[in-house]
């Protein structure tokens, strides 16, 4: 409705003044709270990338951030890795709930969570949807889970936490940035030129073919593991780092090329992949 953006823009411009005053200064990395996305996704994935960026999101939390994994039905069939470290047994059965959501509401659908993975993850080399999962939910490194939210809601918890979103990347980084993320995380082993406002995207390749061909738009080369260059402990650190950086104002690639003002894309709760 006409009438409700209006408002939402006389909202918006209500908080310039105040927006106006911020000043830039140094604080810690309990500040820093990532989404993490994965699209795109290959069979390398799973070695290379996502437990990368999960060792970074590991010392992300022992400096007392916030790291948000999402894709819920791109964690079905490994949720029991998660609740298994849940902070709680009642984190634990949030999550447990949502999944029971999700299997409930595409019974019956040819969707991802009842096993086929997208044409462009089969693509990549991916069979199923386990497959997808057990690469997927490296993302979330060793750390406890904290807390399991709904779509969009505020994060207030410090440490590795779960919100429930679909697996279609546009929706679910929208999702995570309306609850609090500063910064979005984005794996590929297939290459992408997804972008996000105002939470900047930072891409990370699987292999380093597809980094050397896509190099405008990755951020950084996880294929150094796969190449024997790199162990994952040194990507993640290598990883941490660059996040610091891009929070503190270093400009992505996505940034550069002025990629994410048309991904805004909020969740219709509907059947998505």
């Amino acid at each position: 409705m006409k009438s409700a953006t209006d408002q939402g823009i006389a909202l918006i411009e209500g908080m310039l003044p105040q927006a106006d005053q911020a000043r830039r200064q140094p604080v810690s990395a309990e500040h820093l709270m990532i989404g993490m996305q994965c699209g795109g996704s290959d069979g390398f994935s799973g070695l290379s990338a996502n437990p990368a960026l999960g060792a970074a999101v590991d010392i992300l939390v022992r400096h007392g951030g916030t790291a948000i994994l999402s894709e819920t039905s791109e964690i079905f069939g490994v949720e029991h890795t998660l609740t298994a470290r849940a902070a709680t047994p009642a984190v634990g059965r949030k999550l447990i709930e949502r999944i029971e959501w999700w299997l409930e509401y595409n019974r019956g659908r040819d969707t991802q969570i009842n096993g086929r993975v997208s044409p462009g993850n089969n693509a990549g080399g991916l069979a199923n949807v386990l497959e997808k999962s057990l690469g997927g939910a490296k993302k979330g490194g060793n750390a406890l889970l904290m807390d399991v939210y709904e779509y969009a809601h505020p994060v207030k918890t410090h440490g590795l936490v779960f919100m429930d979103t679909p697996g279609y990347d546009p929706v679910s980084a929208t999702g995570q940035i309306a609850g609090g993320a500063n910064l979005i995380a984005f794996t590929t082993g297939r290459g992408s030129c997804f972008g996000s406002v105002p939470a900047p995207t930072f891409k990370l390749a699987s292999n380093s073919p597809m980094y050397q061909r896509m190099s405008d738009d990755m951020d950084i080369n996880c294929g150094q593991i796969i190449d024997g260059d790199k162990t994952i402990g040194q990507m993640g650190q290598e990883i941490f780092e660059r996040l610091l950086a891009h929070a503190s104002g270093e400009a992505t690639k996505s940034e550069l090329n002025g990629l994410g003002e048309d991904e805004f894309c909020p969740w219709q709760i509907g059947v998505l992949s």
